[in-house]
């Protein structure tokens, strides 16, 4: 449990939130396209979660409308094969998870911290990817020193920005379904015809698994919880940026140079300011930069996880 000032700590950062030693051949436990969906029951609500691969947990949380099926399973298959036991979820009342769905970020990191409870882990890692990362940032406040590294993907700090999110990722987010155009334009780099070919390559393995799929989050509902306009702060929680000035917890972010929603840039400016921070930007690359280069950003985060640890 959290102390008393930390929650009061949390709870005024979610008011105010605008949204939002590895071994490497451990063998994985099926893959991501066939692993079977199990649930943790917590608090009235079921949880959908799948693990990937055995050794060190990785707890990954998930993006605007995300499901566990839209993660790229050759970014998933990548990391377990690095010694990890990459486990995914779905945010309660979203995909295939039960309860009442919601994008307040607290609410997110609830369910994170319930699962990690729910299946006993130690010794684990938490990451996330767009509003996921925020998630990852506030579970790491939640759980204090339980969590022992942090794997951002394409997300944003806390506090004021020194670049937003472009229109184009409110307009192209709000569109219903999924299909190859959107998810260029959300998460790889148009303009470039390599970055074509890559979103082209992961949109086809995500859409490989046939069976238990999980449902996608419906358009309408989830822009309507964060807006249709980009905001300066989209993450205002002044405490959690404190945090991050003084915890001793490693912490990565891989970013790509032209993210339309979560810039890099605004990461770069706390240079100096975040004793534990590393910072790895793909040139060519949106906001979706570990389904561009999955392999390598599999390999750049073990590596980050073996060679880093607590001050």
């Amino acid at each position: 449990m959290i102390a008393q000032s930390r929650r009061d700590v949390l709870m005024s950062a979610a008011a105010s939130a605008a949204v939002l030693s590895l071994p490497t051949s451990a063998k994985a436990a099926g893959d991501a396209l066939t692993t079977q969906t199990k649930y943790v029951e917590s608090k009235g609500r079921r949880l959908a979660y799948r693990s990937v691969g055995a050794g060190k947990p990785l707890v990954l949380c998930n993006r605007f409308r995300g499901v566990l099926d839209l993660w790229d399973p050759a970014f998933i298959d990548g990391v377990a094969a690095q010694g990890f036991q990459v486990i995914t979820f779905d945010y309660s009342g979203l995909g295939l998870s039960t309860g009442e769905k919601s994008y307040n970020p607290m609410s997110l990191a609830q369910d994170a911290v319930d699962l990690i409870e729910g299946l006993k882990l130690e010794d684990f890692a938490i990451g996330g990817w767009s509003i996921g990362g925020i998630t990852a940032q506030i579970v790491l406040a939640m759980t204090g020193d339980k969590a022992s590294h942090v794997v951002l993907l394409a997300t944003t700090p806390p506090g004021q920005l020194v670049k937003s999110g472009e229109q184009l990722f409110y307009d192209t987010a709000a569109k219903p379904g999924t299909d190859l155009d959107q998810f260029t334009t959300v998460f790889f780099e148009p303009d470039d015809a390599g970055s074509r070919e890559a979103s082209r390559r992961s949109f086809e393995r995500m859409m490989a698994r046939k069976q238990d799929r999980s449902p996608d989050v419906p358009a309408d509902w989830a822009i309507s919880q964060i807006g249709n306009t980009p905001r300066n702060p989209l993450f205002p929680a002044e405490q959690i940026l404190d945090l991050l000035r003084v915890t001793k917890t490693p912490i990565l972010h891989i970013g790509g140079d032209h993210d339309i929603v979560m810039p890099i840039e605004n990461w770069y400016a706390l240079n100096n300011q975040l004793p534990t921070l590393q910072l790895i930007t793909y040139p060519r690359a949106g906001h979706g930069p570990h389904h561009q280069y999955p392999e390598m950003a599999a390999v750049q985060i073990a590596a980050f996880v073996q060679n880093t640890r607590k001050a």
